[in-house]
């Protein structure tokens, strides 16, 4: 039997026992960030994490147990290639961990073992500006001190990213190549390499637009004749019209250009010269044609002549967008008149008409024209891709990894991409099924902040030279 005359560890004891160790973690440790992982997919075969995100950090005091660097281990060549085993050992109050962040990660979804800090979630470690992943959490040293433990003692090796996403809403952990702790540009060593994504603009089942015109109109502009393209712009110059008469609106236009003519009066390819003007409003109330003018666009000598009429098409407004074009489609005036009239239509990325601009506002019309527009041949586009799913293109064959979907502007971010997908072709999700047309295609070289490629072919080419010579013989 115990002594009954001491109290063996009260809880008076116990509390004091943990404030002290508290105001030691606030003087001499460092301020990092807890990251919990919320596991998204999980294989319910063998319990793999397929999918996992940090969207959450917290920050908490700790004390580095790490006296002599990152356990004097470094980098290393093995059969796996270059590796970097930094470690690192924290040192946290129990006490701190379960009052505070303990209750925050309880309602985040998709989380595990809220009670204490558990191996596969992240440490931010701002002094070497570097995450780490929790291997081991030692909960019972120092070995229950009055009847109880105070500290929660974290075995931690330097993250090696795979397909995490890391979008906690703070910037330097987010984004660790704007923040450099001691100006030497050491601190992103592993994390700051370049990876190669491909931003897909998909367009989802087809539905033809439609349009009307607002009225016919008398002394309006019927169309733009360019008499001179001029030379020298970088950028579509601003149409100017000479002003109506007071009862009349003065028209609205846009020049439309072209580029790669070399001459004696352009040598530049890269410049451009206007090609036409088209009206988004002809105006009306002329009764001689207005001057056209052409401002900026960083050239110069372009002119043009305008001709008015009467009996013109007015402004024309899309009454409905509709969606799954590829291409512009071809827009029909459908009424009587002595010229028929002619328009361009304008497509969204996401394949939806958001214009329609005159070339040719008619001649004599006396009722208000229909207008036809045609429709976008595309009958596929369903489902929600599943992040991490393999993609295939159609025709091209080609595959890679879904990073981010949005599915109302149909953008769709893939990696690991094998080849080029073909425009128009269908991009089916191995998963999900998923199934939408491919309009457009834009490669992004983004920074990854955790990859080590970089890292791992320049440390290899000063090691072993593989440019002339199999440095392990001929077969």
């Amino acid at each position: 039997m115990l002594n009954p005359f001491f109290l063996q560890g009260s809880p008076n004891e116990q509390n004091l026992v943990q404030d002290l160790i508290n105001e030691h973690l606030k003087i001499y440790g460092v301020d990092v960030y807890y990251l919990p992982r919320q596991y998204a997919t999980t294989n319910k075969v063998i319990e793999e994490v397929v999918e996992s995100e940090f969207k959450f950090a917290y920050p908490i005091e700790a004390y580095i147990d790490s006296y002599d660097g990152y356990g004097n281990q470094g980098t290393i060549l093995s059969k796996f290639g270059i590796q970097e085993l930094d470690d690192l050992t924290l040192v946290i109050s129990r006490e701190r961990y379960e009052v505070y962040i303990s209750q925050l990660i309880k309602a985040i979804p998709d989380g595990k073992l809220t009670n204490r800090p558990k191996e596969g979630d992240l440490i931010y470690f701002p002094l070497g500006n570097r995450l780490f992943e929790i291997k081991y959490v030692e909960h019972e040293k120092p070995f229950y001190q009055l009847k109880k433990n105070y500290t929660y003692q974290l075995t931690c090796e330097l993250f090696r990213y795979e397909d995490e996403v890391i979008d906690t809403g703070v910037d330097f952990i987010d984004d660790p190549t704007e923040f450099d702790g001691d100006g030497t540009g050491d601190d992103n060593t592993g994390r700051d390499q370049y990876a190669t994504t491909v931003t897909l603009q998909l367009i989802g089942i087809g539905s033809t637009a439609t349009a009307s015109v607002g009225s016919i109109l008398n002394g309006g502009v019927r169309f733009v004749s360019i008499t001179n393209r001029g030379n020298g712009y970088t950028s579509p110059p601003k149409v100017g019209f000479s002003s109506s008469p007071v009862s009349g609106r003065t028209a609205v236009g846009f020049a439309t250009m072209i580029g790669g003519i070399v001459d004696l009066c352009e040598p530049d390819s890269k410049k451009l010269r206007v090609q036409g003007v088209e009206l988004s409003n002809p105006g009306f109330g002329y009764t001689v044609a207005p001057k056209v003018s052409f401002v900026g666009g960083g050239g110069g000598g372009a002119a043009a002549t305008a001709y008015i009429g009467n009996g013109i098409v007015g402004i024309i407004s899309v009454t409905n967008g509709g969606s799954g074009y590829l291409v512009r489609p071809t827009v029909t005036f459908v009424g009587v008149a002595s010229v028929s009239a002619a328009a361009t239509a304008y497509i969204s990325p996401s394949g939806s008409v958001t214009e329609i601009r005159l070339t040719n506002a008619g001649l004599g019309y006396t009722q208000i024209p229909q207008i036809q527009i045609s429709s976008p041949n595309i009958f596929v586009g369903v489902g929600t891709y599943i992040y991490n799913e393999t993609v295939t293109g159609s025709r091209s064959g080609v595959t890679g990894k879904v990073k981010k979907w949005n599915v109302n502007t149909k953008v769709l971010e893939v990696s690991t991409v094998t080849g080029n997908f073909i425009p128009g072709e269908n991009i089916v999700g191995a998963a999900s099924s998923a199934t939408y047309s491919l309009r457009s295609i834009n490669i992004n070289n983004q920074t990854d902040k955790f990859a080590q490629n970089s890292d791992i072919e320049n440390l290899a080419n000063e090691i072993l030279d593989f440019s002339e010579i199999n440095p392990f013989g001929m077969p």
